[in-house]
């Protein structure tokens, strides 16, 4: 696991995300205090097929709607159907920097779009007795890296 911890989505968030996403998240593995992520100098995640590799814990990224979206919109939108590479992203990423790089445009985007529609879906489903959502986390707006 590239010295992390796998860590399984507890039921009430995949089952918010794959309300809002529209697909099953199973095959998706969330790798938290990950060395890769570290190493990439990400703040937060950073991405590769069927993974999310975080730099910090499980339990602040499943706490933060935004960046869940920003992550598995990466992962499941532009990893799965090969639309992202670690090619394209490096060629994009020095043609236009991160910030314009247009895989980390779209997932701020869908997150944006996203965003308010999970955490309803989260709300209705009790955060209180879930445990697993702080009032506020780090933000994926310049932060996670593919």
């Amino acid at each position: 696991m590239l010295f992390g911890h796998a860590v399984t989505p507890p039921a009430a968030v995949r089952a918010a995300l794959e309300a809002v996403l529209g697909e099953g998240i199973d095959r998706v593995r969330v790798i938290e205090h990950s060395l890769f992520a570290r190493l990439h100098s990400c703040d937060y995640a950073t991405t590769r097929r069927r993974r999310i590799y975080l730099r910090g814990s499980a339990a602040d990224f499943f706490g933060n709607p935004a960046l869940m979206l920003h992550e598995y919109c990466h992962v499941l939108k532009q990893w799965e159907p090969r639309r992202l590479t670690s090619w394209r992203y490096l060629l994009e990423s020095l043609r236009r920097g991160y910030w314009n790089n247009r895989f980390e445009i779209e997932a701020r985007a869908f997150a944006q779009a996203h965003c308010g529609s999970l955490e309803k879906i989260l709300a209705d489903r009790g955060r209180p007795e879930a445990g697993i959502l702080p009032a506020a986390g780090p933000q994926p707006s310049s932060a996670s890296r593919s």
